[in-house]
């Protein structure tokens, strides 16, 4: 046997293993999960409203691929002024309408049906309603740099954008 085929046999042995995991894992089905201190659930988040006596900020948006709602994750709701806030307030729920990230069959399907009940006219779009639904803050959009206290302000004042 010629040297270069020893060689070859290697090379196949270390990358074989590399080469399964590349071929599998996008077979898995793995789903998108919210972030931390966030759920998906919207009925659930509306349950804990209900016992905590809060209300439930609503994000609709793309996750992996709406520029405007990465830099609000990034710049607001990853602040600890925010997480604070939210905490003390809110109950948090991403409704999100990805590209390529797989959501499950229900939480494509509440998704849709909030988008049609508060309907959101770009992304991100944050939506506060008390544990009844009823809408008390609507704010398309994000200006990107104004960070936690400009948010705030505009949820705390009650800004309503079309």
């Amino acid at each position: 046997m010629a040297p270069r085929d020893d060689i070859l046999r290697t090379m196949n042995a270390r990358f074989l293993p590399f080469l399964l995991v590349a071929l599998v894992l996008p077979l898995c089905g793995l789903q998108a999960a919210p972030p931390a201190g966030w759920t998906d659930d919207f009925d659930k988040a509306v349950e804990k409203a209900k016992a905590e006596k809060k209300n439930v900020l609503l994000d609709f948006t793309g996750s992996d691929w709406c520029g405007f709602c990465l830099k609000l994750d990034k710049e607001v709701f990853a602040t600890p002024k925010f997480k604070a806030w939210a905490q003390k307030n809110v109950v948090l729920v991403q409704v999100d309408f990805p590209h390529t990230k797989k959501l499950s069959a229900k939480v494509t399907k509440q998704n849709a049906a909030l988008e049609a009940k508060y309907p959101a006219g770009g992304y991100p779009t944050i939506v506060i309603i008390n544990p009844d639904g009823n809408a008390l803050v609507k704010k398309v959009g994000y200006n990107p740099g104004s960070g936690p206290d400009a948010f705030l302000e505009a949820i705390k004042a009650g800004a309503v954008s079309p």
